[in-house]
């Protein structure tokens, strides 16, 4: 993950991606389904032939969100001697999951970005899009620690935005390594590592 770690071992995180570990058990109930519908609209690519056709736009996600979502993917995947996560136009990736996922998953991402942006002009002034990548990371860290289990886990005050990042997080990694930039320019891929078939959500209720 790239906030305590500014050069992401994405070879890793998608290893760990195809082994369904992205998304722990312990995550709430709609993070572990946007994650799966994810990983799922991954595999099938479809962000190549609609969300990178020219002249887009978001489908849920309004102008000030998506400019939030696009510095949190480039702060979770930054470009190194590789594009990060904004050349890849990842945000757009997560637009187009959120306008396929239910309509309360959809509400706890939106809510979570609400807070993110809540806490960043709390304690720095100006909406987390508009903040240096210092104070990007400053603010993320927290979460981030928290969402794998560090320093005892989210402080009560956190919580709410620990499960947004975990989402934020999954469809990220799930956009970027969908893309041209991430299979082959970062990775290397010959098409031939993408798992065949991705595990869905199986709770009832997300069926």
């Amino acid at each position: 993950m790239g906030i305590s770690n500014p050069h992401l071992n994405r070879r890793d995180a998608l290893r760990r991606l195809a082994a369904g570990a992205v998304g722990a058990a312990a995550a709430p109930l709609w993070v572990q389904s946007l994650a799966a519908l994810a990983r799922e609209r991954a595999y099938v690519q479809a962000i190549t032939s609609s969300a990178s056709a020219p002249g887009w736009t978001p489908k849920v996600l309004t102008p000030d969100q998506n400019e939030a979502v696009i510095a949190l993917t480039e702060t979770i995947i930054p470009e190194t001697d590789t594009p990060g996560a904004k050349a890849a136009k990842v945000n757009q990736f997560v637009d187009w999951v959120l306008s396929e996922a239910p309509a309360a998953d959809r509400e706890k991402f939106t809510s979570g970005l609400a807070w993110i942006d809540a806490r960043s002009r709390s304690r720095f002034g100006k909406p987390f899009a508009a903040m240096t990548a210092e104070q990007q990371t400053a603010l993320l860290t927290p979460l981030a620690e928290a969402e794998s289990g560090g320093s005892g886990g989210a402080a009560p005050d956190d919580a709410a935005g620990a499960a947004f990042f975990q989402a934020i997080k999954s469809l990220t990694i799930n956009g970027y390594y969908s893309t041209e930039i991430g299979l082959r320019q970062e990775l290397g891929d010959d098409g031939q590592m993408f798992v065949p078939v991705f595990k869905g959500c199986d709770h009832p209720e997300h069926q």
